[in-house]
């Protein structure tokens, strides 16, 4: 199989194990997931797949030398998002807004309970060892650190909302390194850059208002829709398209159902107004400090700006909305 991948090109691939997870059926319905959300009119170049992430950062640890179990670990890491991806953590009550945690808290169960984990073990993997993540520190950290999954779903959308050319992404892909099994940039105009792009990215789509608005929206037409029956807690774990259909389906027989839906398509329009509101709404909110080689030392970006690290603390902080609607 050859992966013509838009961040990191041409890549082959032979391995038996990593053939037959791309290809299963649970990997497979992520093409069918939006990583922003659901169809998102909020951010019209929010068109990134889960399924595109989530090859993406195998090929990220891939081109970077990671053992094949980070690597299988970082192909699978997606897997038990649910349709429309994190309004899900405003749908149940599980009170994930602040966090967005509800998929990693299904995530072993669900791999557990899926071909994946059939795949894993007829290949001669070890199940638990791939689950776990204090096995794979390239694959994932916990912020401000830089991981794999945060440098490629960051350096897709900074291209996509045109922030940055392929060109300027491909630099500072070429400026990373790993030392001593952790990310490092190999300069710190490079780390600087990448810590300030995530900064704004999640200034205005991870955070911001018109996040706010289709999280709140996505999560109470699902609610709405699984109280009422019209959809199950199975059929999020379908596609977007088909989630949305379910609900189509049912908008003309109820009006309550048609005003969630066309809030959640943006007909009817929200603003933030703290003073009158119809909903309150966090959001999870995301920042990167991340490691340079510095004159002759690892240092972090905070450790050479200083201003930084006031930015890391307003930032790890969730973000919080009152939402206005028109009627």
């Amino acid at each position: 199989m050859t992966i013509d991948d838009i961040l990191y090109g041409k890549i082959e691939i032979n391995e038996p194990i990593i053939l037959d997870l791309i290809n299963a059926p649970a990997m497979q319905r992520l093409k069918g997931v939006k990583q922003a959300g659901h169809f998102h009119p909020f951010i019209s170049k929010a068109t990134l797949t889960r399924f595109e992430h989530s090859v993406g950062v195998f090929n990220l640890l891939r081109k970077f030398g990671a053992p094949i179990e980070e690597q299988i670990a970082g192909l699978i890491h997606d897997v038990s998002h649910s349709a429309f991806s994190h309004c899900i953590d405003y749908a149940l009550p599980t009170g994930s807004e602040k966090t967005h945690s509800y998929q990693d808290e299904i995530h072993d169960d669900f791999v557990k309970n899926s071909e994946l984990a059939e795949i894993i073990e007829r290949h001669g993997f070890d199940l638990d060892y791939i689950l776990n993540d204090k096995n794979f520190p390239l694959k994932e950290n916990n912020i401000p650190d830089i991981c794999a999954d945060r440098i490629d779903y960051a350096m897709r959308d900074v291209v996509n909302f045109e922030m940055i050319d392929w060109k300027g992404a491909d630099e500072i892909l070429n400026n990373l390194t790993v030392i001593n099994g952790g990310w490092v940039f190999k300069d710190f105009t490079s780390a600087e850059i990448f810590a300030s792009l995530f900064f704004e990215l999640n200034r205005k789509y991870y955070a911001g208002l018109p996040s706010a608005i289709m999280f709140r929206t996505g999560g109470d037409c699902l609610r709405y829709a699984l109280d009422k029956n019209y959809i199950s807690e199975s059929d999020l774990y379908t596609t977007d398209d088909a989630v949305l259909e379910k609900i189509l389906n049912k908008i003309n027989e109820d009006e309550n159902l048609k005003t969630f839906f066309y809030r959640m398509d943006n007909r009817i329009k929200a603003v933030d107004n703290p003073t009158d509101f119809d909903r309150e709404v966090y959001t999870k909110s995301r920042v990167v400090d991340p490691f340079c080689e510095y004159q002759d030392e690892l240092k972090r970006v905070s450790e050479i700006n200083e201003s930084w690290k006031e930015i890391i603390r307003q930032e790890l902080e969730p973000k919080k909305y009152f939402l206005k609607f028109e009627k």
